[in-house]
């Protein structure tokens, strides 16, 4: 098995996950992260909300080293996994310091059976016992594959291919799990399954950086939550606070009218409060 990077000395207090001060441009001129910074706490679940375009999948590909493929680089700011620096490293260095990416649109690899799927995820994994533990821990997470686990991938149902891409990165053995969207395009119950399943996955000693648009399902799973806009953080605070936030809702939850920003949401509402 590979061994994460001796971490920095640390106190209980150190988050497994430290962003800090962050910017990221695309082919050198087009800014998208502008000065962000988050945390991640070891055993916790962040959520970052924001819309299309916020810059969540840019601050994502920072984290796990894949900007560089989509001709992006880190301009500002540092990352940290465990204490570890890991500004810029490449992708595979950060799966050693235990990090695992789910990517939006639930990218299996449609041609190979569910078995085969997930052992890829443990490509990095030498210890044979110690995959075939991950394996029957997958399995048992998530009966469905065990049932299907000859099947091609392609012909899954949107929810079994999400759960899927999330059983493969487990095989990693993650300390940090990043999930973007994974509730995008599945049906409520579906939604439902997949929020229960990233519970578990917690609870069981995985933290969680969940980057959603459903506020809902997101902020309920998780400890603190953070919104983003215009590669910016707009606004963090406690979940519970932020879900029972009427700006929040007003924007994240429907209510908000096509084209208006978390900042109009929120600029609009003082000044109909003031203007009381």
């Amino acid at each position: 098995m590979t061994t994460a990077e001796e971490p920095a000395p640390r106190s209980a207090a150190t988050p497994l996950l430290e962003v800090a001060g962050l910017e990221v441009v695309y082919n050198d001129v087009v800014l998208v992260l502008r000065g962000l910074s988050l945390t991640v706490p070891a055993g916790g679940v962040i959520t970052v909300l924001g819309a299309n375009g916020a810059g969540k999948t840019t601050l994502l590909r920072a984290i796990t080293g894949l900007l560089r493929h989509h001709r992006g680089r880190i301009v500002k700011g540092r990352i940290r996994v465990d204490g570890v620096d890991v500004t810029g490293a490449d992708p595979p260095r950060v799966v050693r310091q235990g990090v695992a990416q789910v990517m939006e649109g639930r990218r299996s690899f449609a041609e190979l059976t569910v078995d085969e799927n997930l052992r890829t995820g443990a490509i990095t994994v030498r210890d044979k016992a110690l995959v075939k533990e991950r394996y029957d821990q997958v399995m048992e997470l998530f009966p469905v594959l065990a049932e299907r686990r000859r099947s091609t991938a392609g012909y899954l149902s949107g929810g079994e291919q999400q759960m899927l891409v999330i059983g493969r990165a487990l095989m990693s053995g993650p300390r940090l799990l990043l999930l973007d969207e994974p509730s995008l395009g599945l049906a409520p119950m579906i939604v439902e399954q997949i929020g229960h399943i990233i519970r578990t996955i917690n609870e069981e000693g995985t933290s969680v950086l969940l980057v959603e648009q459903n506020a809902t399902m997101a902020l309920s799973l998780s400890e603190h939550g953070y919104v983003m806009e215009t590669g910016r953080i707009v606004r963090d605070g406690p979940a519970r606070e932020l879900l029972d936030d009427k700006d929040i809702q007003e924007f994240y939850l429907g209510s908000a009218e096509g084209g208006r920003s978390f900042r109009t949401v929120k600029s609009y509402r003082r000044r109909r409060r003031w203007g009381g």
